[in-house]
């Protein structure tokens, strides 16, 4: 995923260098009335696309600070809640040989041969 990331950071740096090269000319932008600000075209399109991803990076990286805060206390109180499984006692091997080995033995019919299981 994160050379997916870096692919896609080193093509959008990219096609603004390629932007940048083919638009650098001066453009003049008015604030207010008075007020001209004489800059390069792509001054202006690096500056609006950063008033637009900042906000919206920053609103990303704090939900996903907050659902990790909240992941780890949930996985802490599951943690704390579950009891813990008793650790079962060896069985040593002599206790093992000693015990009886039942046999199977077979079952009588109940049903005489020839008829219907119910």
């Amino acid at each position: 995923m994160q050379t997916v990331r870096t692919v896609l950071w080193v093509l959008l740096l990219v096609a603004l260098a390629i932007f940048t090269y083919a638009n650098w000319i001066p453009v003049s932008v008015r604030i207010w009335d008075n007020l001209l600000l004489d800059t390069m075209l792509p001054a202006i399109v690096i500056l609006s696309f950063l008033i637009g991803f900042v906000p919206m990076w920053m609103y990303h990286r704090a939900a996903k600070w907050q659902l990790n805060r909240k992941i780890a206390a949930l996985e802490v109180a599951a943690r704390s809640s579950a009891p813990a499984a008793p650790a079962s006692e060896p069985v040593a091997a002599e206790a093992v040989a000693k015990e009886p080995v039942e046999t199977l033995t077979p079952q009588p019919a109940t049903n005489p041969p020839g008829t219907p299981q119910p």
